[in-house]
């Protein structure tokens, strides 16, 4: 860990940095920057390719000079933009300022004061924030969370056919197998992520209160409306929120975050039962050679991982609440409260890709304890009572379901022999009872 870390006061830069470290291109002040002068210059060439009168004789070719300035943008220059931020107070001008610069140094002087044209800052950050937390979910979180996904089928297809005790309610219930109790988790893992998928990455672009104002007075002939939508549809890739007042309504951001929210409550149920199993012996935990489970009791293997995770989700999920809860409320046509909440956008990214690889080094620790599962299954042949009053039902017996509870409710222990000896007191054919006879804890797990 290095000595940055060490004084980091968040543990996502400092304890967890090197879990969190593809969150830097995305959620860094540097990335910010970088990503509102990606939107600036291609502003300024989306305005070229209209073209504005007094843009007709700009020089094509030199559209790939114009894009170094992101495509090549270097934490030197993101320095520099904050020297000058610290002159102008305000972040946006700063890097306006930075391009304009720029444009002196190719003796571009003359069309320079085309780049923010009409703009106001927040045309900016509501196109340069959806747009990295677009490619910070696409590039980090996607790739991580079909890890997490794509483990727990490899391991619901390895147990599909080990047979389980199901508790409800914290009591012996129907069997199930094991395999389909983790298939669960992906098969809602997976219908959240498609919910993920259909949410829009929207921005605003419209000027200082959404109407176009400026653009429109000064060439009124154009359609900005269209030139808008076609810009950040097309050029930037996102979704053109429109109408809007001065800020981006994020209302699809909200349900991205609330989605994020809903598929780390998943593995928070996910981690909590894989914790109990362990605790229920169910699972042995691979060793690795000089790691300590407790500092005084040297027995110890603690399903740390999956409380790693939990913890790190609930944090997580602390944030999405306030985000989604806080981002679509705006004083009338704008105030200042969204810019300081969406610089924390990062936050509980970070917790979630923590909890992410926290849950998968916790499944590439298990161990299956076979024997386990089998004990448990002949110690409670009493749930072999359902199928038994239920083919009972099916023939028409008297009173199955009273039988059944006469039988199982007793301060006795109910074994295979008392199961066997029930069957035999039954006025049922010998067929029948063959029938029963075969239904064993570990066979009776439904399809």
């Amino acid at each position: 860990m290095s000595t940055q870390a060490l004084k980091a006061i968040s543990p996502i830069d400092g304890r967890y940095a090197s879990k969190t470290s593809s969150l830097i291109p995305f959620f860094s002040e540097e990335a910010l920057i970088k990503y509102r002068v990606q939107v600036e210059v291609e502003y300024f060439i989306a305005l070229v390719n209209i073209p504005l009168p007094q843009l007709a004789e700009f020089d094509t070719t030199l559209f790939p000079k114009l894009r170094a300035l992101y495509t090549e943008f270097s934490t030197e220059d993101a320095q520099k933009i904050k020297d000058t931020e610290k002159i102008t107070n305000h972040d946006v001008k700063a890097v306006e300022y930075f391009i304009k610069e720029k444009f002196d140094n190719l003796g571009l002087q003359q069309y320079k004061e085309f780049i923010h044209f009409g703009l106001t800052s927040q045309d900016i950050n509501n196109t340069a924030i959806p747009l990295s937390l677009k490619d910070a979910m696409n590039d980090a979180y996607v790739p991580q969370f079909f890890e997490v996904k794509n483990k727990l089928e490899e391991l619901a297809a390895e147990w599909a056919d080990v047979p389980m005790l199901a508790r409800t309610h914290g009591q012996p219930a129907s069997p199930t197998r094991l395999g389909k109790e983790i298939n669960v988790y992906v098969v809602r893992l997976k219908e959240q992520f498609d919910l993920l998928n259909d949410i829009k990455s929207a921005a605003k672009f419209g000027g200082a209160t959404g109407n176009f104002n400026a653009h429109h007075v000064a060439y009124p002939q154009i359609d900005w409306k269209n030139f808008g939508a076609t810009f950040v549809q097309e050029v930037l890739g996102l979704h053109h929120s429109f109408p809007t007042t001065q800020i981006e309504h994020y209302d699809h951001m909200a349900a991205l975050f609330d989605c994020l929210k809903r598929i780390n409550t998943i593995l928070i149920d996910l981690d909590r039962d894989i914790w109990t199993y362990v605790s229920m012996d169910y699972f042995k935990q691979k060793i690795k050679k000089g790691e300590i489970g407790s500092s005084a009791m040297p027995h110890k293997v603690n399903p740390i991982d999956f409380e790693n995770s939990e913890g790190n989700l609930g944090i997580a999920n602390a944030i999405f609440e306030h985000l989604s809860a806080k981002l679509p409320i705006s004083r009338l046509q704008r105030d200042l409260t969204d810019s300081t909440v969406l610089r924390n956008i990062g936050v509980p990214i970070g917790h979630t890709l923590i909890a992410f690889q926290s849950t998968l080094k916790g499944l590439n620790k298990l161990l299956l304890n076979e024997a386990k599962f089998h004990e448990d299954l002949e110690k409670n042949w009493a749930v072999v009572a359902e199928a038994l009053q239920t083919i009972l039902r099916r023939e028409a017996y008297p009173n199955p379901y009273e039988a059944l509870k006469g039988l199982t409710r007793t301060n006795e222990a109910i074994s295979k022999k008392s199961i066997a000896d029930f069957i035999e007191t039954l006025d049922i054919s010998e067929e029948l009872k063959a029938e029963m006879r075969v239904i064993t804890p570990a066979n009776y797990t439904g399809i």
